[in-house]
């Protein structure tokens, strides 16, 4: 009876601990995956973040859990850095900035890429999680730039985002700057034609 109330103290004063290792753990396992592949030895990913193979269990029993939180972690990176870069740029370049933001997430998910597509049951759920991410922001970004009369207004926000993925070459970062750069150029073809427009 006495497991609780003595057990709860002791949990809130190591959250912070806990939260910094779980932190250092999903930075480094998402350095190695890029680097190494997700079937790095798990030495390595500890290494890195400075904690025991004791604390990656503990957090992630089964490495298909670290892979699902490194995903899920970069998704949100990426999709939480939309506000603060439409606050700072004008409407398209902050599309555009953003845009650039995410084929980063794209060339850093290679090293996820064959766990995702493995059909493994444990990551089923990752693709929704991607559009019901990324598909909200990327419509906030069209949509303004698309009311302040610098790009089309018909752009399918979804379909945007498989065009900008399949054109990322992760092994040529400048390539994919000047690909993105040029398919936020075809966005403007049009521009205050689309459905909405008269």
């Amino acid at each position: 009876m006495t497991d609780r109330p003595v057990g709860e103290p002791a949990a809130r004063r190591v959250r912070p601990d806990a939260q910094r290792s779980l932190d250092a753990l999903l930075t480094a396992a998402s350095e190695v995956f890029v680097s190494d592949g997700v079937d790095a030895p798990v030495r390595r990913i500890t290494a890195r973040a400075g904690v025991g193979a004791g604390t990656l269990y503990r957090h992630f029993p089964q490495r298909s859990d670290l892979i699902t939180a490194v995903f899920r972690r970069e998704v949100d990176a990426c999709a939480e850095a939309a506000p603060g870069i439409s606050e700072r740029y004008e409407p398209v370049e902050a599309l555009g900035r953003w845009l650039g933001r995410f084929t980063q997430f794209i060339a850093a998910k290679r090293g996820l890429k064959a766990a995702l597509h493995s059909g493994d049951p444990a990551y089923e759920n990752l693709p929704a999680y991607f559009e019901q991410r990324f598909v909200p922001v990327l419509t906030e970004l069209l949509d303004a730039a698309a009311a302040s009369g610098a790009i089309r207004s018909d752009v399918v926000p979804y379909d945007l985002l498989r065009a900008v993925g399949d054109l990322v070459a992760p092994d040529d970062p400048e390539y994919t700057v000047r690909m993105t750069a040029l398919l936020v150029d075809g966005l403007r073809w049009g521009a205050g034609s689309g459905p909405s427009a008269g």
